[in-house]
């Protein structure tokens, strides 16, 4: 509110509030003090005149003179203020009267003094007369002062008080209003001489602020005010200073500026000059890098794909050795350009996410199933921990995502020399649609100091700089998963110690698909017992929880020698052992001694699933029988684990294929090869014919299209860059051709070494229909012709038969054959013969109880059993019982008639047991 107001206002606001309040307090003060004055004399005056009134009355009073005391009445009414006057006899009888009725109440009657009632407008007095009143007078004995003669009652009225107090009330009023208008006039001259040089201050201000700083204010008579003006004068004077140099440096910047346009002009030109030679740069560079994937793929499809078929010829160990030698060095090159290629196109900006289904778990044990054997070379355990609440079927670019795991996991065993390697998966946040993940990569390796881990994610970096490094590689890998990660809206990061390991992470948002719920594994195999060896514990923690899943009840051992032994004790009880999962190496587990070990797991009726390194798994494959079907690699993927269960604890159980399976080919496809290059069209000549093609090969593209005119293919495959007419002319011209004599169009697939999205593309939109990139490899040549022709590519069109044909090929299976036996046993005769022993031994309990569930038509005792005997059979050199065993086995599974193959088998037992009676050949040294 006081805002509001201006100088003026405030200096007559401080002037007339005080004075205002000031008069209010001090003629309040005033007019009440003088009313309380003349109330107080009003009050004694009627006490002076009452109490002279007694010794007047008093006589007359005795006597009881009435005209005498109504004339005194009379003369005392005469005083002033005195409204009326009343005689009272003793007993309060009134004798005389004078003035009006009185208006205030009586006081009450005290016989020992006065007594006063005042009301606002008058004050009555009552006073007893004695005695003593008349004595006063010089008229009565002294014996007489206590007599009470009357009373004497008088009022007095206030209004001459009132008046006199208005009187003084109303002069206090126009003295104080004299007194205020006084000062008002004083502060308003005060205040004109405060605003009116404030108003030539604020007038010269604004003539400053409008830029007139020749303005200058005059004396004001004040000397506070006059510093304010001498202050704004020289403010004047310094901004007209200034705003003088600052017009002298806006005219020279003006000059300079138009000096530097011109500069710039000339500048711009250069610029977009430099800008088309960059752009064309970056094409040239685009260019070269196309083409130099095709420059080096091209061979490198040679390299590997000759050093894939030479390794089915017949080779000693040592050109094996060189071949992989070969094999891995080619990987590697190949290795190195994908990652300068998928750089560039970062850099680029030019890499596109795909979004497409995908189970992470598969992803995942995918990548470990790959790298496991680098792994296993170095002894390092590779474990998958993927907790359970944690979502499977996701929406993404699962290769790219694959592509980070992989170099995540290539790294930890690169820089780990012993220990182990655990990928985690793990839910963080659960979101209606996406599902918030943590992956990590945990090794025991060396570990990363604070400056190495600062310096990972850099280009062409390397933890090991080194001239004597032993890791390789181009420095990119984890650039290149640090891009990929922050494109797919995630994030990647490392938490490490030096000489305490590294854990490598990365968190990423990925939205949810539809879960596909597979309860088959739960209905075959829940409430069976599972015996799980494992000597690495997360290995086992994994292991187990997995089982558990499928409904199983795990029971964990420390050997497999305790293994033995509880399953013999269940063996006949309400829960035997059916499966039993082991680890093993080759250092715990030798061949020989586990081939027995097994053999009597087997007679307990428990099943047995082991688990190797990759490395290993030829040692175990030479020397344990049913090697695909007991024998798997470590990491043990789930998919491939539920089926051998499923397969080993349900044989009852018919697996029916998806509707996607590889149709039986009608025929072999005709096929037309495309190539510049010799090597490579000799490559893939021979590809395809050893899968079963019929192979056309020309090596330039007017062949091709005179080809194509001539004959009828079912696919082509085009190479992509040749001489004189390229793939994509050769695909236009076919195209043209086709749709000028109105043929249908003939499924083209390049083959070719760009690498870039942009060249994959161009190749879609000149008419071709598919593209593989090199180097090439078998399975993908089938997919690609299945894809477009429906037709399978096999082997030639012969299958051999999975059984032996009844009377033929059983029976002239030798009955006991010692060589075989032997190398069954890794050549040690001492394991054959025992080996053979228990078999025999086992054998006429085995007979009888297959004959007496014939007998009882029990077909699960009978499958058991027969499939216990085939077991065995696989440990020693029985080559016609363990067809006899095969066939029965096999004929019982698809619940066909199998009296004639039991038949056979219940023969083959008896013929074992003959001739085991007679001495054993031994084979040839």
């Amino acid at each position: 509110m006081f805002d509001k107001l201006g100088i003026k206002g405030r200096v007559l606001l401080l002037s007339l509030l005080p004075t205002s309040l000031l008069a209010l307090v001090l003629g309040s003060y005033s007019t009440w003090t003088h009313l309380s004055q003349m109330h107080s004399q009003l009050v004694e005056r009627g006490q002076l005149v009452i109490e002279q009134l007694a010794p007047l009355s008093a006589r007359l009073l005795v006597a009881r003179d009435i005209p005498l005391l109504e004339r005194l009445a009379s003369q005392t009414l005469e005083q002033p203020d005195l409204r009326a006057i009343t005689l009272l006899s003793p007993q309060g009888e009134r004798l005389v009267h004078a003035g009006p009725r009185m208006r205030t109440s009586a006081p009450p009657r005290d016989p020992q003094q006065l007594s006063l009632v005042s009301s606002a407008e008058a004050t009555r007095f009552l006073l007893p007369v004695y005695g003593l009143h008349r004595q006063l007078g010089g008229h009565a004995p002294v014996e007489e002062d206590d007599r009470l003669l009357g009373w004497i009652e008088l009022e007095l009225s206030h209004q001459g008080t009132l008046l006199q107090g208005y009187r003084s009330l109303l002069t206090s009023l126009l003295l104080t209003v004299a007194g205020l208008i006084v000062t008002a006039l004083l502060a308003l001259r005060m205040s004109r001489t405060i605003s009116r040089p404030l108003q030539q201050i604020s007038h010269g201000v604004a003539q400053i602020r409008d830029g007139q700083l020749q303005t200058r204010l005059p004396a004001l008579g004040s000397h506070e005010l006059d510093e304010v003006a001498s202050g704004i004068n020289r403010m004047a004077e310094t901004l007209q200073s200034a705003q003088e140099e600052l017009q002298h440096n806006v005219e020279q910047a003006t000059e300079d500026l138009r000096n530097t346009m011109e500069t710039i002009e000339v500048q711009n030109i250069e610029l977009t000059m430099a800008r088309k030679e960059a752009l064309e740069a970056s094409r040239i560079k685009s260019e070269f890098l196309a083409n130099m994937s095709h420059e080096i793929r091209t061979p490198l499809n040679g390299i590997l794909g000759f050093t894939n078929l030479l390794q089915k010829t017949g080779l000693d160990s040592r050109q094996q050795d060189y071949l992989l030698t070969i094999q891995k060095s080619a990987d590697n090159l190949l290795a190195i350009i994908n990652e300068v290629l998928d750089f560039s196109k970062i850099e680029a900006g030019k890499l596109v996410l795909e979004q497409a289904p995908f189970n992470l778990r598969d992803l995942i044990q995918d990548t470990l199933t790959i790298l496991a054997p680098a792994a296993h070379e170095k002894n390092l355990e590779l474990v998958c921990l993927i907790y359970r609440d944690t979502p499977q079927a996701l929406v993404g670019d699962a290769l790219r995502l694959k592509q980070v795991l992989t170099n995540l996991v290539s790294n930890a065993i690169k820089f780990t020399r012993s220990g182990s390697i655990v990928v985690r998966a793990m839910l963080e946040e659960d979101l209606v649609s996406h599902a918030q993940l943590r992956i990590s990569v945990q090794d025991s390796g060396v570990g990363l100091s604070e400056s190495e881990q600062r310096s990972l994610f850099q280009a062409f970096n390397q933890v090991d700089n080194s001239s004597s490094r032993q890791a390789g590689g181009t420095g990119l890998g984890l650039v290149i998963s640090k891009r990929l990660i922050e494109q797919m809206g995630g994030e990647i990061g490392v938490t490490s110690e030096k000489d305490e390991g590294a854990e490598f992470w990365l968190q990423l948002s990925l939205p949810k698909a539809p879960e596909e719920g597979d309860e088959l594994p739960r209905a075959l195999l829940g409430g069976r017992c599972a015996a799980l060896l494992e000597s690495h514990e997360l290995a086992r923690q994994s292991l187990r929880h997995q089982l558990v899943d499928y409904g199983l009840q795990v029971i964990e051992f420390a050997n497999l020698d305790a293994l033995i032994e509880e399953a013999a004790l269940r063996q006949h009880g309400s829960a035997p052992l059916a499966i039993a999962l082991i680890g093993i190496n080759a250092r715990e587990h030798p061949p020989e001694r586990l081939s027995r070990q097994l053999w009597e797991l087997n007679q307990q009726g428990c099943q047995a699933l082991l688990l190797c390194p990759t490395t290993e798994q030829a040692l175990y494959h030479a020397s344990l029988p049913e090697s695909h079907g007991q024998l798997q690699a470590k990491p043990v993927c789930t998919r491939k684990l539920q089926r051998t269960l499923i397969d080993l604890l349900s044989p009852r159980v018919q697996r029916v294929e998806p509707s996607g399976a590889t149709p039986a080919a009608s025929r072999a496809p005709r096929l037309l090869c495309v190539d510049d290059n010799p090597a490579n069209l000799m490559l893939v000549q021979t590809l395809l014919g050893d899968l079963g093609a019929q192979v056309k090969a020309v090596d330039n593209g007017y062949d091709a299209l005179r080809a194509v005119q001539q004959e009828a293919f079912d696919l082509v495959f085009m190479d992509v860059q040749m001489p004189g007419m390229n793939g994509r002319e050769t695909t236009e011209a076919i195209r043209q051709w086709e749709s000028e004599h109105g043929q249908p169009p003939l499924p083209i697939v390049a083959l070719t070494a760009h690498a870039m999205a942009n060249e994959k593309r161009a190749l879609l939109q000149c008419g071709m229909d598919d593209y593989l990139t090199k180097p090439i490899s078998e399975h993908q040549l089938s997919q690609v012709v299945l894809k477009w022709t429906g037709l399978s590519l096999r082997n030639g069109d012969v299958r051999e038969p999975l059984l032996p044909e009844r009377g033929s090929a059983a029976t002239a299976l030798q009955v006991l054959d010692a060589a075989e036996g032997l190398r069954l046993s890794a050549g040690k005769a001492d394991l054959a013969a025992d080996m053979l022993s228990m078999l025999l031994d086992s054998l006429p309990s085995d007979q009888a109880v297959i004959r007496q569930a014939r007998a009882s038509n029990d077909g699960t005792a009978l499958l058991e059993r027969i499939h216990r005997l085939h077991g065995a059979t696989r440990y020693c050199g029985v080559p016609q019982l363990r067809a006899a065993c095969q066939r029965s086995e096999s004929l019982l599974k698809q619940n066909a008639p199998a009296n004639v193959a039991l038949d056979e088998l219940d023969a083959a037992i008896t013929r074992l047991m003959e001739q085991a009676v007679r001495p054993v050949p031994q084979p040839a040294s």
